[in-house]
């Protein structure tokens, strides 16, 4: 088991001394990894529902402010030394797959091979829109291209792919990736549809603590959804055992109950001492 440490595109420790601070504590503590999430810009007006709170409210929509992801991951490369360097998660489809496989391939050279990508489908409309990406009700098709696209060009010395909303041949795309076969990719999302997107493509599975639609707050149901996995993975010829899971822990400091729906105290809340319970039973 590893742990990591999250870091955000916005707020107090966004930016560039934060972003220092934070790794290179990161490092002398031990941490396996860093992550950054990402948005690229902020509408004014969201319709889009939220999927990580109960409202359906979104707390990044009061500011506009927002750095690059991949920007970001790339200065943190130049600023560590041991440190995984995670996604957390890349809105997939709106990025061209090309570029964004480029980028991502430079940052894992950059690093030595110490990059994850975590991806995600999206849920903000609106910014969707604003990027000239693919349609929103087509973005889980978009996104599985797009991911077939990466495997192709890091790994193929002639990559070639047709498809609905990419593609390209007779291209040389180098240097490749230091990882190999090439970068993790971890899929983010607690839904059906993501837990059969990890098992075709993924190296990983990478559920959130809060979505309220796909509860995982306890034990019993974060073990419940890794069951579910492992026997779509069995239905589906692959061996469970390939499978990474990690766990990204998104309950807001300012909450004062710590109770799940049905009263149980949530996954990793608590004191120190139910904390450490909570990893042992994991």
């Amino acid at each position: 088991m590893d742990f990591g440490v999250a870091t955000s595109t916005r707020g107090a420790l966004g930016n560039r001394d934060g972003y220092i601070a934070v790794a290179e504590r990161a490092e002398r503590l031990g941490f396996g990894f860093i992550s950054v999430n990402d948005h690229v810009v902020v509408p004014r007006d969201i319709a889009s529902p939220y999927p990580y709170s109960e409202s359906g409210e979104w707390a990044g929509r009061t500011t506009g402010e927002c750095l690059d992801q991949l920007s970001t991951l790339a200065f943190l490369a130049g600023r560590t030394e041991r440190l995984r360097l995670l996604t957390s998660v890349m809105v997939v489809p709106q990025r061209h797959p090309v570029l964004t496989a480029k980028m991502l391939a430079t940052i894992d050279i950059l690093c030595g091979g110490r990059l994850i990508v975590g991806c995600g489908v999206g849920w903000l409309q609106k910014e969707f829109e604003a990027l000239g990406a693919p349609p929103y009700a087509e973005r889980g098709r978009a996104t599985d291209e797009f991911l077939d696209a990466f495997k192709v060009l890091w790994t193929q010395d002639a990559p070639k792919l047709q498809a609905k909303h990419v593609s390209f041949d007779n291209i040389i795309f180098a240097p490749k990736p230091v990882a190999k076969p090439h970068p993790p990719i971890w899929i983010g999302g607690e839904s059906p549809q993501a837990l059969k997107r990890t098992v075709r493509v993924g190296n990983g599975w990478y559920p959130a603590s809060n979505n309220p639609q796909h509860r995982l707050d306890t034990p019993e149901r974060l073990g419940k959804g890794v069951s579910e996995l492992r026997r779509i993975a069995e239905a589906g010829g692959r061996d469970p055992g390939t499978i990474d899971v990690g766990y990204l822990v998104l309950w807001p400091v300012d909450w004062t109950a710590q109770k799940s729906i049905d009263g149980g105290r949530r996954l990793l809340t608590g004191g120190s001492e139910d904390i450490a319970a909570d990893i042992a039973a994991l």
